[in-house]
């Protein structure tokens, strides 16, 4: 009986170890069947692109795929470049990214496509060699609307200056291209004192900028900041030179970030769009056109709303300024 019971316990042990490398082949299966879809920011570790992360975690999560984002240490389009070279000898199978500059990341979106690597934008609409550009907001109208919260702030005459993140980041000079425009039409008396300022990734900087600018032009009104350091950046300085309030700060912020300027009155309003939509738009879009499915029929997005198509550019409408009464409202 006792001869009959190990016996039977060795054959037990025997199946297990023949099936087991059946079992071994059938997870690497599965995990070799996932899509790599892989997010570049422009900075890695900053509160935007640490928003827009969760929503890449979110989409890894629901749909399936193997997601997850990277970014340089600084703004720097070289980095970039390198990052999406390593990913085209990787094999992933999608490439989504926050060009820090377009023109440079040009002949490597060549390369990745003729590669099979599907390229998804954001931030940079008019990009040449991606597939398809995803955009949460208007352009023209965010551009607007920002230069309107400058004037319900500061007046409709008077200095003010424009902060960006980089002089190539495409979306940021979009809207100061627009922006401007717009005020030479609608808000003339305005007065731009310098060319716009790369500074907007770095809240450092943009203070240091802030406080050269307050001793150049000691009348400066305003300040419009694009890059979601730039506004707090330039907040601090006001409040370190006893200026909170005497000049308008408005800009593309981080809600929970900017709360403590909003609440003192070194910065005036925000604007912006959830960073998490964007990560988690990029992804599922992805998977959507790996699955076979044609972008330019897509009439929303689960969970980030209706979209529309213009030509190889997806909109959601999700523009919402953030101010000292409602910055604690958004959960990020």
């Amino acid at each position: 009986m006792q001869r009959s019971m190990k016996y039977g316990v060795l054959m037990m042990l025997v199946l297990a170890l023949c099936c087991t490398p059946s079992l071994f082949a059938q997870g690497s299966q599965d995990t070799a069947d996932e899509y790599e879809i892989v997010t570049v920011v422009k900075i890695t570790g900053i509160p935007w692109f640490n928003r827009l992360e969760e929503g890449v975690m979110q989409a890894e999560k629901e749909l399936g795929i193997n997601a997850y984002q990277i970014g340089p240490a600084d703004a720097d389009p070289a980095q970039q470049v390198k990052m999406v070279e390593d990913l085209i000898s990787k094999g992933v199978d999608a490439i989504c990214i926050t060009p820090n500059d377009a023109t440079a990341l040009e002949p490597v979106f060549k390369k990745a496509r003729d590669n099979g690597i599907l390229i998804l934008t954001h931030e940079s609409p008019d990009q040449s060699g991606k597939d398809v550009d995803i955009e949460l907001i208007d352009n023209v109208a965010f551009a607007k609307r920002t230069w309107d919260m400058l004037v319900e702030g500061m007046g409709t005459s008077g200095q003010y200056a424009v902060f960006v993140g980089g002089l190539t980041v495409p979306l940021h000079n979009v809207w100061v291209d627009e922006g401007l425009k717009y005020a030479q039409e609608t808000y003339p008396d305005l007065d731009l004192v310098t060319s716009r300022i790369p500074c907007g990734e770095d809240q450092e900087l943009s203070k240091q900028k802030t406080l050269e600018l307050l001793k150049t032009y000691p009348d400066l009104k305003g300040i419009v900041g694009f890059g979601s350091l730039g506004p707090p950046g330039a907040a601090q300085a006001l409040k370190e030179k006893g200026k909170a309030g005497a000049v308008t700060v408005v800009g593309t912020v981080i809600p929970g970030h900017a709360a403590p300027y909003l609440k003192d009155g070194s910065m005036t309003k925000g604007i912006l769009w959830d960073p998490k939509d964007a990560g988690y738009s990029l992804s599922w879009v992805a998977k959507y056109m790996l699955d076979g499915g044609d972008f330019t029929t897509l009439t929303s997005i689960p969970g980030v709303g209706e979209v529309s198509v213009v030509g190889d550019v997806i909109k959601v409408n999700a523009m919402m300024d953030i101010t000292k009464e409602n910055a604690d409202s958004f959960g990020f």
